[in-house]
Order: structure tokens, then C-alpha cells, then sequence
């Protein structure tokens, strides 16, 4: 038997092939130093304070920042796509003003677009996604298939509702004026209960990043203590140290997974 080669995820680019996809996040140097850097300080300051061997500590930061970038890779992901979603709700916000003033469809997106321009600058995703709406408009692309494209490449389930819903609604001649008031006020109140929950979490994730902190403070007072028996690398010290760390280590894993939010 063979196995299966790997497919290669090929990212796509739009109707127009000038459009991003925001399933993936292409990291740039900056972010492989970045995302390198945090899990190699972190583990190397770990180890130290811990076992007190130079060397030990270099090789488990090195493996800690490697494993780091791609947890980077994400988080960066995640985060543009949080942003993504927040600059759509101020093109729902623009377009519900455009529509109130009577524009049609072509002239509520481009009033819509220097909005945006204004408010999030030219090279924000929301500006980017809004010039290819209008460029597809005047290429002849039905907006419904150029809001879905979006939609599908957002990887955000209140685009894609939206998206449904105006295509439905712009067929059908219902109200669309009322479907973006309607999409606008929906992700509002979404926001708001998230941030109100985070909030509530904010004493919580606190007091689980001092927990994680501690074992560290106790291992340096120890030591300042002049204490010897703690930081000595004997053999029983070395498994009851690695024990701990596990233990803390799955703590914090579950902790986080306690306190996050998902959008």
C-alpha cells in the first residue's frame, strides 16, 4: 500500500485573481523572528532558572522557538481575521448610510469605499476587498457572486451570512437597505458581548498567568536564599523539576483553553 501524498493547499486568489485568502497567513521575516523569539526567550528563561545549565537551555529555546512560529503563524491569523471582521462592520455601517440616502447598489459600495479609505487607510484588508467589489462590478461581475467570493475566502461566518442573504434579497427585490441594517446590528451586539465576556475573564486569565509565573519566583528565591538543594541538578531533582513543569505546563494549556474566546 502507498501511502497518500499530501496535497498542497493552494490558496485562493478571487474572481478577479488579485484577492487574498484568509484561511492562511503568509508569515514575513519579521514574524519568523518574532514568533522565534518569543518561544525562545520563554523556554530559555524557564530552563535556566530551573537547571542553571547554559547550554541545556539554548537547545530547548531553539526547539521551543521553532514549534513557537507556528503557533505565531496562527495567532496572527486569528488576529487578522478579528480585524477583518471589525473593518467589514464599519463597510456594513457605510453602506447602511448610503443606502438610507437613496444610492443604489454600484453607489453605495464606491461612496462606501472612500469611507473605508478615510477610516482604515489604502492598505487594509476591508479597502483591498472593496476595490475588488467595485472592480468586479465594473468588470461586469454580478455583485452577489463577488460578495460570496468573499464570503468564502473571509473564513467568517457573518460574511457569509451576509453575503446569503443580500444575494437572496437582491434577487428576490427585497429590502436590502434593511438586510445590511439588520447584518450591521447583528455583528454589533456580537462584538459587544464578546468584549463584556473577555472582560469578565480579563481577573481570571490574570490570575492563571500569575500562577504560571510563581513556580519561577520561588525557584530564584531559593536560590537567593542561597538554598542549594532546590536548584542541584541530582537525579531525583532533575525528574521531580521535569514532573512540575509537565504538570504546570498542562495547567496553563487547559487554562487558556478555559479563557478563550472563539469569535
Amino acid at each position: 500500500m502507498f501511502k497518500k501524498k499530501k496535497q498542497t493547499y493552494l490558496p485562493m486568489r478571487g474572481l478577479l485573481g488579485n484577492a487574498e485568502d484568509y484561511h492562511v497567513y503568509h508569515m514575513k521575516p519579521v514574524d519568523y523572528l518574532a514568533g522565534f523569539g518569543i518561544g525562545f526567550a520563554g523556554a530559555f528563561i524557564v530552563i535556566y532558572v530551573f537547571f542553571r545549565v547554559l547550554l541545556f537551555s539554548a537547545m530547548i529555546g531553539v526547539i521551543s522557538g521553532t514549534i513557537a512560529i507556528g503557533y505565531y503563524q496562527q495567532y496572527r491569523l486569528n488576529k487578522r481575521k478579528q480585524v477583518l471582521l471589525m473593518e467589514f462592520r464599519d463597510l456594513l455601517e457605510s453602506l447602511t448610510t448610503s443606502y438610507s440616502s437613496g444610492r443604489n447598489t454600484m453607489d453605495a459600495f464606491a461612496e462606501s469605499y472612500q469611507d473605508l479609505l478615510d477610516l482604515h487607510g489604502e492598505h487594509s484588508d476591508i479597502v483591498k476587498e472593496a476595490r475588488i467589489i467595485l472592480g468586479g462590478i465594473a468588470n461586469n461581475f454580478v455583485i452577489e457572486d463577488l460578495l460570496n467570493d468573499f464570503a468564502v475566502r473571509s473564513d467568517l461566518e457573518d460574511v457569509s451570512s451576509f453575503a446569503a442573504i443580500f444575494e437572496s434579497c437582491n434577487r428576490q427585490g427585497g429590502n436590502i437597505k434593511q438586510v445590511v441594517w439588520d447584518a450591521r446590528k447583528i455583528i454589533n451586539d456580537k462584538i459587544e458581548i464578546e468584549m463584556e465576556i473577555k472582560t469578565m475573564l480579563t481577573e481570571k486569565e490574570n490570575e492563571l498567568n500569575v500562577m504560571m509565573v510563581m513556580p519561577l519566583v520561588i525557584m530564584i528565591a531559593l536560590n537567593g536564599l542561597g538554598s542549594m538543594t532546590a536548584v542541584s541538578n541530582t537525579f531525583v531533582n532533575i525528574v521531580v523539576k521535569l514532573i512540575a513543569l509537565g504538570v504546570f505546563a498542562i495547567a496553563y494549556i487547559i487554562g487558556r483553553k478555559i479563557v478563550k474566546i472563539k469569535m
